[in-house]
């Protein structure tokens, strides 16, 4: 008889950070093939609202870093992702697309332009593979040469300025390299809660130094249960949920990471299609008369009858009531009143525009 053959179990990766989130406390949980904290002793609901009334800390070191450097750099990227890359310029970071031909979001994803030839795309965690193979030779995944660190928050550049003044002063969507303990570090005004923010990107043996000089200025330590909160009250999309399979830019409100003016990139030719005839379904907010909190596939009722279902909902801790993102007919718009089938019950609400909430200043 022929031995049996296993697959050897993939262990998951784990932040430098690692030993500082255990010793915290915090509940760690499998994401995207890392372990990584969900939340800390003080729970979801108190870190959420550290981010929107002070500044809140996020280990986001799971996120890829793929590094596309040299004379065709630029080039790759622009023949492969949605958006426009000559709109910016180096030193600026920039959101697009990967797109499968059929014009749907493979990956949602932030490149940062550090310098004239050197480009940092940083991938979702489950997607670093994927966006190696399609940018070819010209990358190299350097993910776990450094640690990623996002200060987020009202006061987050305060924090971040007693810390390194030169990262508090990069502005929103600008990328500069800056000194942190002599480590060469990346600072990025980019983030994914809503609010102003910097994230580090450091080198990793430099991850719990900077980690533990961000506390004592003053963040707080908040986990993956808090960032996903925090991004659905501002409305911002989520891939496996507002973006995937079957799921393009257009549908998602997304259109402006399209560089129509640009040359050719994969999925092109089906979001020109789907422009000319219009998405047949839209991404809409929809926020409930209660507290109750609906959940993603739960359906989207208007007039009794199904006509979408949520794609991710949630007890917002800011307004104190269930709030949801999903896929609805285009006619429904802001203000048409909805109901989310909340496991048998009809919750009754309406459709409004994102974000949720008022961001940018203390909630």
């Amino acid at each position: 008889m022929s031995p049996r053959r296993y697959a050897a179990a993939v262990a998951p990766s784990r932040s430098p950070l690692d030993a500082t989130h255990r010793a915290l406390g915090a509940k760690m949980v499998p994401f995207g093939g890392w372990e990584m904290p969900l939340a800390y002793p003080t729970g979801t609901v108190a870190e959420h609202l550290a981010c929107r009334r002070g500044a809140a800390l996020f280990d986001v070191s799971h996120l890829g870093t793929v590094r596309v450097e040299g004379p065709g750099a630029l080039d790759r990227l622009q023949r492969t992702l949605s958006n426009d890359l000559g709109r910016i310029g180096p030193g600026r970071a920039q959101y697009t697309h990967l797109l499968d031909d059929d014009g749907s979001v493979l990956d949602d994803i932030i490149v940062w332009w550090v310098g004239d030839a050197t480009f940092d795309v940083m991938p979702n965690a489950s997607n670093t593979e994927r966006v190696l193979a399609a940018l070819g030779d010209t990358a190299r995944d350097v993910t776990a040469e450094r640690a990623v660190l996002a200060v987020q928050g009202p006061t987050a550049r305060d924090v971040v300025r007693a810390v390194c003044p030169e990262a508090a002063a990069v502005a929103r969507f600008h990328v500069q390299r800056v000194p942190f303990a002599g480590r060469p570090t990346v600072a990025a005004g980019t983030g994914y809660t809503g609010e102003d923010g910097v994230e580090l990107a450091v080198p990793a043996e430099g991850a719990e130094r900077l980690w533990d000089a961000l506390v004592t200025a003053g963040a707080v330590p908040a986990g993956l249960g808090a960032r996903d909160t925090l991004r659905l009250e501002a409305g911002l999309p989520l891939h496996g949920h507002e973006l995937g399979p079957g799921i393009t830019p257009l549908q998602a409100g997304l259109g402006w990471v399209v560089g129509w003016s640009k040359g050719s990139f994969p999925g092109r030719a089906a979001l020109e299609a789907e422009r000319e005839r219009g998405p047949h379904r839209l991404l809409r907010g929809i926020l409930l008369d209660g507290r109750r909190p609906p959940r993603a596939g739960q359906a989207i009722l208007y007039e009794g009858s199904p006509v979408g279902e949520v794609t991710s909902g949630n007890f917002s801790p800011v307004l104190e009531r269930g709030i949801a993102l999903g896929f609805v007919p285009p006619e429904l718009a802001p203000g048409t009143p909805v109901a989310v089938d909340l496991r048998g019950t009809e919750a009754p609400g309406r459709i409004v525009e994102t974000p949720f909430v008022e961001l940018g200043r203390a909630a």
